[in-house]
């Protein structure tokens, strides 16, 4: 298979075991590749099944928690542009090697905490460590597979990040039933140790030909005005329901006005300052963080959009739905996990056949077709969702969500890619990964103020025209938005507190609903989005070699 001439291999093959083939060797790196992505899609998911026990464990509020998911994927988004281009310039193993390595001391980390604020902290590194290895893993894969094999190759990667997913959140849960939360973190270390290895032994070294003249000149303004921008909006749309997102409803406050109005709009105009740097940079021939013409490529653009509401849909449901279960049900780790384990079984079962779909079909319309199973399960779980729902109850809408998320995810990935230049394969995957983590961020974020404003909402309408004292119920509304509605337990554990635990449990449904019919109002717009997809450069040429 030849490589692309901007690539340049630091170490060539060596001989012997498994290297002796160069393609069985190649095979074997997608696997390493893809099992390291799937490390650090497996802590970003899991958490939503654990973290119940989390804040229950640490006493962490409704926005702390949010913060917990959220910092994660924020600090992700705001890294994987500056790191791919350090990829492509350093080489993209050694920033593979580094990013698992990170990310496994900070998971050390997340097993310590000790408080929630902690725990945030370490999940940060672990965002440091993930934002490493994401874009090396895809400029890797992106550099090294051409022709049919492309599509294949993405279909491979779809399959092992889908079944990983599946049976991450299932052992987490497991682990956290019969040992605490902090174990499905502590195991993070042999699994890092073996990675690390393995791709030592088995990854390429790739790197941009003309790096080392690049490596003076790195873009720190456009680094750190994208994570103070992207910082700035998340964190708006976290505290919001908590400060107010006008008036102040707590002692922070300038003349009465809330600061989320103010951080807001800060955000507002970084991100447009970020636009005028890299535009004033690209005109200078300097290099950027974040490459402005890739998005004349339409395929890059409408995917990188796509991408990002796709992962505002699945981060805000893996959110809000174990707490939804934890609060009305008590749902322990292990069920939370099997409610949410047809997701993945169902990206497992089609990421596989999305490879040979895409042959026959095309890569664009694969993701079409993906995308209309997630508009459909999606919008079918929020029309049914009751105070009464169980795992059962969601588990086959998330099948059926699953089954075309995993349609969708790896070939997005493919036909977001396919028309641009290998020479710009780490800045374009770090985008587009980055596209995907700002969506996950900004999804948390979106969903938690949705969810958490209308469990306040409907709580205090709930308890309106009951006997209750005003201050009770006011204490009553307070304590189940800021606990992340975990406090509905406890209502129905106390005596006397029948009245107060039905409100409890009706307000997390009608927060639940309105998260998730939120969720498929923003996959519809993901939907619109991905019908303006074309066939790809590499995916044209992909159909005419299956059909030779």
């Amino acid at each position: 298979m030849p490589q692309p001439t901007s690539l340049t291999s630091e170490r060539p093959l060596r001989p012997g075991g498994t290297g002796g083939d160069p393609a069985r060797r190649r095979w074997l790196g997608v696997i390493v590749i893809s099992l390291g992505v799937s490390m650090i899609i497996v802590d970003a998911t899991i958490v939503g099944v654990l973290l119940p026990q989390m804040v229950a464990d640490l006493r962490m509020s409704t926005g702390q928690a949010e913060w917990v998911t959220s910092v994660y994927a924020l600090v992700f988004a705001a890294l994987l542009i500056p790191f791919g281009r350090a990829g492509d310039v350093v080489g993209r193993r050694r920033m593979f090697l580094l990013g698992v390595a990170v990310f496994t001391l900070a998971s050390l980390a997340v097993a310590a905490a000790g408080d929630g604020s902690a725990l945030i902290a370490a999940r940060a590194a672990q965002g440091v460590g993930a934002s490493m290895v994401m874009p090396a893993a895809l400029a890797t894969l992106n550099a090294q597979f051409t022709g049919r094999d492309r599509a294949h190759a993405f279909g491979v990667w779809g399959a092992l990040l889908s079944g990983m997913a599946a049976l991450g959140p299932l052992v987490g849960g497991a682990l956290a039933t019969g040992g605490g939360w902090r174990w499905a973190f502590w195991i993070n270390l042999p699994a890092g140790v073996v990675l690390i290895a393995a791709a030592v032994a088995l990854l390429p070294e790739t790197r941009e030909a003309a790096g080392r003249a690049l490596r003076k000149e790195i873009d720190w303004p456009g680094a750190a005005l994208s994570a103070l921008a992207l910082g700035a909006l998340v964190c708006g749309l976290i505290e919001g329901p908590f400060y107010g997102w006008w008036t102040a409803t707590r002692d922070l406050s300038v003349a009465g006005l809330s600061p989320v109005p103010v951080v807001l709009g800060l955000g507002t105009v970084l991100l447009a300052a970020l636009v005028a740097v890299e535009r004033a940079r690209a005109a200078a021939g300097r290099p950027v963080m974040l490459d402005l013409s890739l998005f004349t490529i339409p395929n890059f653009r409408n995917g990188n959009l796509a991408s990002a509401l796709i992962n505002v849909g699945e981060l805000g449901l893996v959110f809000v739905l174990p707490l939804f279960l934890l609060g009305v049900h008590g749902t322990s780790p292990v069920q939370i996990s099997l409610a949410i384990l047809p997701l993945a079984v169902g990206a497992f079962l089609s990421g596989g056949y999305a490879g040979k779909l895409a042959r026959k079909r095309g890569a664009h319309r694969v993701v079409q077709i993906g995308m209309v199973l997630e508009v459909a399960a999606v919008l079918g779980l929020g029309l049914t969702i009751t105070a009464t729902t169980g795992g059962l109850g969601i588990a086959p809408w998330m099948l059926v969500y699953g089954f075309g998320l995993g349609l969708t995810s790896a070939q997005l990935t493919n036909v977001s890619l396919a028309d641009v230049p290998p020479a710009r394969a780490g800045q374009a995957s770090g985008t587009q990964s980055t596209a995907r983590q700002v969506g996950a961020a900004l999804g948390i974020a979106l969903i938690g103020t949705v969810f958490a404003t209308g469990l306040g909402r409907t709580m205090a309408d709930r308890l309106e025209h009951t006997d209750l004292p005003a201050e009770r119920r006011a204490a009553l509304v307070h304590e189940l938005r800021d606990s992340a509605g975990t406090s509905a337990r406890d209502l129905h554990r106390a005596p006397g507190t029948e009245t107060a635990a039905r409100a409890a449990d009706q307000s997390l449904a009608a927060a639940a609903r309105g998260g998730v019919l939120t969720t498929a109002a923003i996959l519809a717009f993901g939907l619109v989005l991905s019908l303006r997809l074309r066939p790809g450069r590499t995916d044209v040429q992909d159909r005419e070699e299956s059909k030779a």
